[in-house]
């Protein structure tokens, strides 16, 4: 994620550095992973995903910081670092591949994810 700033006339790139957060237990907040990353430098954001339905921690998270080179403080000092009983994995953030929804989608013999066959149409009915 780049932003332009304009400064006296010109302008640069700042670039942030996006941090995947990996191994974190259900009991971790956003506090707390922030108050893991402030000592390495400014945070940003702070995020960790959640289930859709249940609301639940799905166990992983992203930080945002604005400097790579506390960035990369962060990643060396915090990968492997515990937390919650368990090791923290953490590392530069790929970006989010595109994935089409899959949904309808028969490319397959006529069978979706599950191996089932495609539902036959009823007498008179059309399918998109």
């Amino acid at each position: 994620m780049a932003e332009a700033i304009e400064l006296h006339g010109g302008s640069f790139e700042k670039t942030m550095k996006n941090l995947y957060i990996g191994n974190l237990g259900a009991d971790a907040t956003e506090q707390t992973v922030r108050s893991l990353f402030e000592p390495f430098g400014t945070v940003d954001r702070v995020s960790i995903v959640t289930d859709r339905d249940t609301g639940q921690p799905r166990g992983f998270g992203f930080v945002e910081m604005p400097n790579d080179a506390e960035a990369e403080k962060a990643i060396t000092a915090l990968n492997n670092h515990p937390l919650g009983g368990k090791a923290l994995v953490v590392n530069e953030a790929r970006p989010k591949a595109d994935r089409s929804s899959g949904r309808g989608d028969r490319r397959f013999g006529g069978r979706d994810r599950f191996n089932r066959e495609a539902p036959k149409p009823y007498k008179g009915q059309i399918l998109s």
